[in-house]
């Protein structure tokens, strides 16, 4: 009789594991079947935040379901990447890891210290920095150019504000790459939503005099006449803004990159992801998308999932606390 039953309940535990193992294929199968949830954990403006809209639009066009983009803002981007690694593994939702997220380790601001803590599907972009300062705070101290405004923070040590977005975010680590390569005092003002505020406190001359985020976050401002680029922080010129030379070509050696990419939360069905890989793979082709990156001045730095992994693990490893150092902030 114990043997009978015991062979019921296997039979049965059997059954269980088989039907639940069929559904599985079959949702990965038809997924996805409902609208996506994109968590940004920046601003609404931002730079991230215009990537990841480009690239859903783009996206939406491959899955065919509507991608929504959510702004999980705050904590230097903490309570977006924390979001991102506690969503349902379903494949319903992912988000834009950037590269503050390989900063918390250091800085210990988070229960996700690691990159581990996500499954990458793609790097989408990487962007220099640049020194971008109000226009008519520039004339009226007889500043023209990189070294003239070097020149003029080395007469006024620790006077001149730059706005990058969080503490220890990547645009902050930018203006410590900038004192020490071009020797000089800078007062850093940190925002914590990000690179949209800080733009917008320059543009209008308001607690600070510039900015060290990229040029495409700082765009509206810069045609507007607002700001003026003195110099970018790349290796060469971008074409959105052929004008503006390097900080190299003006012989200080700045050179300095922020990234975005997508991560799903761990546990994500191996055929759901690899659609998701595959859709990412075709969304980066979009004529619209490269379009608007180029027009917008965004780079295009595609990594596929496992190329950015390997990418990831570089920066946590090496590249970040090198960085961090240079800047004083660890």
């Amino acid at each position: 009789m114990k043997k009978s039953l015991l062979k019921t309940i296997g039979s049965l535990i059997l059954v269980c594991a088989m039907t639940v193992g069929a559904m599985s294929t079959v949702m990965a199968a038809d997924y996805p079947t409902k609208p996506i949830t994109a968590i940004c954990p920046w601003g609404a403006g931002g730079g991230t935040d215009s990537c990841v809209r480009a690239f859903c639009e783009a996206l939406q066009k491959e899955l065919g379901q509507t991608i929504t983009v959510d702004n999980r803002t705050g904590a230097g981007g903490v309570t977006g990447h924390e979001a991102i690694a506690d969503a349902e593994p379903d494949g319903y939702t992912f988000g834009s890891i950037t590269f503050e997220v390989v900063t918390y380790n250091l800085l210990e601001t988070s229960d996700y210290k690691s990159y581990e803590n996500y499954d990458p599907l793609c790097r989408l972009n990487a962007d220099a920095a640049g020194v971008t300062v109000n226009k008519a705070w520039a004339e009226a101290n007889g500043i023209t150019d990189l070294a003239t405004f070097i020149d003029y923070c080395k007469e006024h040590p620790g006077e001149v504000r730059m706005g990058g977005s969080s503490n220890a975010s990547v645009w902050h680590i930018a203006g410590g790459y900038l004192m020490n390569a071009a020797d000089i005092d800078l007062r850093m003002v940190t925002f914590a939503d990000g690179a949209a505020s800080a733009v917008q406190a320059a543009a209008q001359g308001v607690d600070v005099e510039g900015v060290t985020v990229s040029l495409a976050e700082a765009r509206s401002f810069i045609e507007s006449g607002d700001l003026i680029c003195l110099g970018l922080m790349g290796e060469e010129r971008i074409p959105a803004f052929p004008d503006v030379p390097t900080c190299k070509e003006q012989g200080v050696d700045a050179v300095y990159t922020t990234w975005r990419g997508f991560a799903l939360p761990l546990g994500v069905d191996d055929e759901i992801r690899q659609i998701l890989q595959d859709a990412c793979a075709k969304a980066v082709e979009d004529p619209d998308f490269i379009e608007y990156m180029n027009n917008a001045g965004l780079g295009i730095a595609y990594l596929n999932a496992e190329e950015f992994k390997e990418f990831l693990q570089q920066q946590e490893d090496v590249d970040v606390p090198a960085a961090m150092e240079a800047a004083d902030l660890i």
